[in-house]
């Protein structure tokens, strides 16, 4: 990680040191006191709930010092050897700080976007490039004002790449995040009704995600989606290079004649540019296919030769609470989707489901959030989805998915196979004495509705 002495930290922040020693030097920096390291930099952040309160909690752990707004005495019995360097704003200064280090390095950004699926789209990108690159990716789904600098704050003189999200829940966000680090690479993964609760159209959304194309090096590249119509539009006036991805000829990155083989993946030819081979993907899910194709335009834009690109892929794993697969007793295969959902996600989870073979199909759904005044309309069209497409069993988590178990109702399918909970252990405990032998179980819902409480349950049952 970078290194970097007291008193460089103040410079590059415009800070004041108070008290510690110049000399004294960082390569780890925080901003939540519970997950803080021995000799760490605290960031006293104030947001919900003011960073300053949590300093000596930070010190009890092990911080060796923070970066403050306002003065404050040296935490619990620590003396003057604790660091303590004022600034005017510490939000600021972490992400100046984070901006300086980046353009002190020599390394590329690679910068994804979308509606969803950017944190896999990021993952199978970084598994790719690091075949042939030394490659930083930001930790989890630290894609915001917060998370983007703390994850550049991770560089190392040996990366030769960075791959980073660009998230949003309001415009400007993004236009921010291209302020601390703007991408030589951007990708736009697709768009969809997703935040609608701060947008009045998902056109609105469209303009925000460009801002990662406004704000990024002039001479880079855009990876975009040739499928998603919106994706098209805000980047027709891209003037650089533009790799387009999508199913068919037509994109510089494609698949064609995509067989999908159940529970094991997919297989499908892979166009890469001018060239083509035989690839596999160990995922069901068609939307994770998209991912990879956006992760192979990336591979393309820094010539990684093709066959690593194929190798790579083969041996993608699903990551934790974004489709990763379990096997349960009876042979009850479990579908851990649980960190978010939203229409798009949700249809394409289900249709997905709905093609494997054998065995009965459950869903446990929670509310999908943050979808403004369509709230309501969107949780019963995807209860009519589901009954369309012939789900054996539903089970809905939430007020806003009774909305859902009324739209399955309504399409058609048995009141008996609809069952409704308040909250997710309730359905846990219910749905496993109604499991059988083969059952497939997919479990998805917006984070606050916590249908990994599900996940965990049945797999503790086995």
């Amino acid at each position: 990680m970078v290194e970097l002495s007291l008193s460089q930290v103040a410079e590059k922040t415009g800070g004041t040191i108070l008290q510690g020693s110049p000399a004294l030097a960082f390569n780890r920096f925080n901003i939540d006191s519970r997950l803080t390291q021995p000799g760490e930099l605290f960031f006293a952040i104030s947001a919900e709930r003011d960073g300053h309160e949590f300093i000596p909690h930070a010190a009890e752990k092990g911080a060796a010092g923070a970066v403050i707004s306002h003065k404050i005495k040296s935490p619990g019995n620590q003396t003057s050897s604790f660091a303590l360097v004022l600034v005017k704003n510490s939000l600021n200064a972490l992400q100046s700080l984070a901006h300086k280090v980046f353009v002190s390095s020599q390394v590329q950004i690679i910068g994804i976007t979308g509606s969803i699926g950017k944190t896999t789209a990021k993952e199978f990108t970084y598994s790719l490039l690091s075949q042939g690159f030394r490659v930083l990716k930001s930790e989890g789904n630290f894609n915001n004002h917060l998370g983007l600098p703390l994850s550049l704050l991770k560089l190392e003189k040996h990366h030769d790449l960075a791959v980073l999200e660009y998230g949003m829940s309001a415009a400007g966000e993004i236009t921010a995040l291209t302020h601390i680090a703007p991408p030589d690479v951007s990708v736009i993964t697709n768009i969809h009704p997703v935040h609608l609760e701060f947008f009045n159209s998902v056109r609105e959304i469209a303009l925000a995600k460009k801002e990662i194309l406004n704000g990024m090096n002039p001479h880079g590249t855009a990876v975009v989606n040739g499928d998603d119509p919106l994706v098209n539009e805000i980047s027709s006036n891209w003037n650089s290079r533009k790799i387009s991805f999508g199913l068919g000829a037509r994109h510089e990155i494609s698949a064609q004649n995509i067989k999908k083989m159940g529970w094991e993946g997919i297989s499908f030819d892979l166009s890469y540019g001018t060239q083509t081979g035989k690839a596999f993907i160990p995922f069901f899910n068609e939307g994770h296919l998209y991912n990879f194709l956006a992760a192979a335009g990336v591979a393309y834009r820094y010539e990684l030769p093709l066959e690593q690109v194929l190798q790579a892929g083969a041996t993608l794993q699903a990551f934790t609470h974004r489709g990763k697969l379990f096997t349960l007793n009876n042979n009850i295969r479990l579908i851990d989707d649980s960190y978010n959902s939203n229409p798009a996600a949700l249809q394409r989870a289900l249709t997905s489901l709905m093609e494997l073979p054998g065995g009965r199909k459950i869903a446990v759904l929670g509310d999908m959030l943050e979808l403004g005044k369509k709230e309501i309309e969107f949780h019963i069209q995807a209860g009519e989805l589901a009954a369309r497409l012939g789900l054996d069993l539903l089970i809905t988590i939430g007020p806003l998915s009774r909305n859902l178990a009324e739209g399955a109702l309504a399409a058609g399918m048995d009141p008996k196979h609809i069952y409704s909970y308040p909250t997710a252990d309730e359905a846990a405990q219910e749905l496993y004495p109604l499991l059988q032998a083969n059952d497939y179980i997919l479990v998805k819902g917006s984070r606050a509705i916590k249908t990994e409480k599900v996940v965990t349950y049945l797999k503790e049952k086995g």
